[in-house]
């Protein structure tokens, strides 16, 4: 993308939202998550693969020396969480004055700074077309710039089916997996949901919208393009016709809220231009708790 994502005023905004949150942690907001204790017990459980941002130092430099890849030592009271970001790389998130892309990603990396600081392992998934572009696990402080440049590097284009997408990728088993998109796809998602939820995922859809698309003010005969199939439409914007479109997206909206419940997910509807520490302390203050 050629837009400046992550500016000196983002990560102001990082130090904000992890200041409040730590504030309000201390007064007795409590999460639901996982004990943060890792790696402290001498019981050997297992190796896996070493990825960006471990501990170099619990590097088995025998099995280097057997075999020429790294690999971890991890032990039994090891709980590290996985979270796995599905980003809709669509056109369609390029719209808006303020684009939703830019908080679509704004977003993520703000949930993987909380997230890779509390040592879990973040994963960013792009999705694109009906196929799903899987992303390398980082986790620690000091694997969040590798993250940035990984998103700064995403772009968004083409059309996107959210559950084809998603159902294409064998998912493992266990895990948080957090959607983020304006869910403008007619298939709807309620498979990639039912999917998740059957591999033990914890979901969290983040839907982001833009402003113009919230508050519609067009009047007279305009021509609409579809940014993904790039077919013109023209329409007469009526008070009906506005009516109408209110009355559809208040239905899709609905219908995130009901699969959401139905599943046990959690859903966050953000609009574009909204400031980033309000969003994230806000409609985000219950799900950051518990991962921090």
């Amino acid at each position: 993308m050629n837009d400046v994502l992550f500016d000196h005023t983002f990560f102001e905004k990082l130090n904000t939202v992890k200041m409040s949150l730590n504030m309000r942690l201390s007064q007795g907001m409590s999460g639901s998550r996982k004990s943060t204790a890792k790696g402290s017990s001498v019981e050997f459980s297992d190796f896996r693969e070493y990825m960006l941002g471990d501990d170099i130092r619990r590097i088995d430099w025998n099995a280097y020396g057997r075999t020429d890849k790294l690999y971890i030592k991890q032990f039994m009271e090891e709980k590290e969480g996985l979270f796995r970001f599905f980003i809709d790389t669509s056109s369609s998130m390029e719209f808006g004055e303020k684009k939703k892309s830019l908080m679509a990603l704004r977003i993520s990396a703000a949930l993987s700074y909380i997230i890779m600081n509390n040592l879990d392992r973040v994963f960013i998934n792009e999705l694109r077309g009906s196929s799903l572009v899987n992303g390398k696990g980082m986790s620690g402080g000091s694997a969040f710039s590798h993250l940035l440049r990984d998103l700064e590097r995403i772009n968004f284009e083409g059309d996107t089916h959210i559950s084809r997408c998603i159902s294409s990728y064998a998912v493992p088993r266990g895990g948080v997996s957090i959607i983020v998109s304006d869910f403008l796809d007619p298939e709807g998602i309620e498979k990639a949901v039912k999917y998740l939820v059957s591999r033990k995922q914890a979901v969290i859809l983040i839907q982001v919208l833009a402003r113009e698309e919230i508050d519609v003010d067009y009047e007279g005969t305009v021509n609409i393009l579809d940014m993904e199939t790039n077919e013109r439409v023209k329409i007469t914007m009526s008070n009906a016709a506005i009516k109408d479109y209110r009355s559809r997206l208040t239905g899709m909206q609905d219908e995130l809220s009901r699969i959401s419940r139905k599943y046990g997910a959690h859903y966050v509807s953000v609009v574009s231009d909204e400031d980033l520490v309000s969003v994230l302390l806000s409609g985000f203050s219950g799900i950051l708790a518990g991962v921090s």
